[in-house]
């Protein structure tokens, strides 16, 4: 059993054989639930592999577990912009005790780029790779439309509205 991080929402790091460590729930939980807190420990100058992109250009590290939890490309969790400035990890499913709390890192990221290797989710849906909003495909995106980061969309918004330059 891993030690308890993270006492209030009950989320325990464990290591996951052949896959390193992995965020579990000490609890059963709905979808909608507030899995986990966002609190900003540090303003970074450039994204990085715990990075935690918050706006176009802004990067921080996130204190406690949060900067641990992995991807999926069918998470359990989405996020949302709480008052200190970080996401907030909500639950998209109902889960069990037990369970990989997870992620898709394109809910944050632009575009991830420090991701060598290849995603390990292994879930039916896996993309293969590790990608960013920019690479999600429209229904993905649309799927996830309530649980991501607002600027992510606020830049889709700005995409489509330049007008087409004259050829």
């Amino acid at each position: 059993m891993g030690t308890l991080y993270d006492m209030q929402h009950r989320l325990e790091l464990r290591d996951i054989p052949g896959k390193g460590q992995g965020v579990f729930s000490a609890r059963d939980f709905k979808a909608g639930d507030t899995i986990s807190v966002g609190v900003i420990k540090k303003i970074l100058s450039k994204n990085e592999r715990n990075a935690t992109q918050i706006g176009e250009k802004k990067f921080v590290l996130l204190a406690g577990l949060m900067s641990r939890i992995n991807h999926s490309c069918d998470p359990n969790c989405g996020i949302k912009p709480n008052l200190l400035g970080a996401y907030d990890l909500i639950a998209l499913k109902n889960g069990k005790r037990d369970e990989e709390v997870t992620f898709d890192y394109a809910l944050q990221n632009y575009v991830i780029d420090y991701f060598t290797e290849k995603c390990a989710c292994g879930t039916a849906i896996c993309r293969e790779d590790i990608t960013g909003w920019r690479d999600l495909p429209l229904e993905r995106r649309k799927e996830y439309a309530d649980f991501v980061a607002p600027y992510l969309i606020e830049m889709d918004r700005r995409k489509t509205e330049r007008p087409v330059e004259n050829e």
